[in-house]
């Protein structure tokens, strides 16, 4: 039997049995200026995001953050995802059904704008209700355009999370965090070979001893101000711990045993707003029940207990 047919996501696993993620699909944008296809407007557009996915978490903070709450609506998935993908099941208190289509998998938004897209569907979606398709599915773009694009219907315009004076340092920081750390995790607990495995689990903690130093002497990655980097970065570490530690066996170290990293975590946890982006029991529920070739009785474990409110000291 290959890797690949031993991997939780064959098709995106090589024959060397490295996960390899697939590409986002959708990468228009959303522009103030209206210089798209999709100008900044409030009640257009809508986000359909999962509280257990780090990558759609980011687009949770960044609409929190900047007081969007009001102009984009958003619909929560399911926490377990399973062989039809990402489904709306009021399941909780936390979980909404889709209130705009009433559609039962999210995969009705990749295949009403995309009627041959035939690739993993992810979260999160930033769809439009005025084309009635998807406009963009990549994170990364997403938290660009709520951090800027949207000011005129911002609670908090104000706040810059991309300095332009700090634009080449941040890009070139994200894309080593999000190589070895947002995917290197991925990349050792998807990994079907023991070399694919310590391919990723060796640089991953080779980032986290440098950004631990890093943070010895700023507050944040970048300085004193939190910048779009440091949410890039929070929401790989807060599941790290909970997750990562044991089900991807990124066990070298916790972030717990970080001086320096495990303080931001809880500075950045703290930040007004954040709290409630942070849904444990849908994180631990989405990665122990979701990836029956990891973990296949489903067993959720009851720890770690994490403290996020204690003193972080760093202010």
């Amino acid at each position: 039997m290959s890797t690949s047919t031993r991997a939780a996501f064959p098709k995106e696993t090589d024959s060397g049995g490295r996960f390899v993620r697939q590409q986002s699909a959708f990468r228009d944008r959303v522009t103030a200026a209206g210089s798209s296809e999709y100008p900044a407007a409030s009640g257009r557009y809508h986000l359909y995001v999962s509280l257990a996915c780090p990558w759609a978490h980011r687009t949770i903070i960044l609409r929190a953050l900047k007081g969007l709450e009001d102009a984009i609506a958003m619909s929560i998935v399911d926490p377990i995802r399973d062989e039809k993908g990402w489904a709306f099941r009021e399941t909780d208190d936390r979980t909404t059904g889709d209130p705009l289509h009433g559609w039962q998998y999210l995969s009705e938004a990749y295949t009403a704008s995309d009627p041959s897209f035939d690739a993993r569907v992810t979260v999160p979606v930033l769809w439009d209700t005025e084309t009635g398709r998807i406009v963009n599915n990549e994170s990364a773009d997403i938290i660009e355009m709520l951090a800027a694009e949207f000011d005129e219907f911002a609670a908090r315009p104000d706040l810059d999370l991309a300095p332009a004076a700090l634009a080449d340092e941040m890009a070139e920081l994200n894309q080593r965090i999000y190589d070895t750390v947002n995917n290197g995790v991925y990349r050792a607990g998807f990994a079907s070979s023991q070399e694919a495995y310590e391919e990723a689990v060796v640089p991953l903690f080779e980032t986290l001893d440098d950004l631990d130093a890093r943070l010895a002497d700023r507050r944040f990655l970048l300085g004193d101000e939190q910048t779009l980097a440091d949410w890039r970065l929070f929401t790989t570490l807060v599941r790290f711990d909970a997750v990562y530690v044991g089900h991807f066996k990124c066990n070298i170290r916790r972030i717990a045993d970080y001086p320096n990293l495990s303080g931001y975590l809880r500075d950045l946890y703290q930040t007004p707003g954040v709290p409630e982006t942070v849904d444990m029991d849908h994180i631990k529920r989405h990665y122990y029940v979701t990836h029956t070739q990891i973990n296949p009785f489903a067993i959720v474990p009851v720890g770690p207990e994490l403290d996020l409110d204690a003193p972080h000291g760093r202010g």
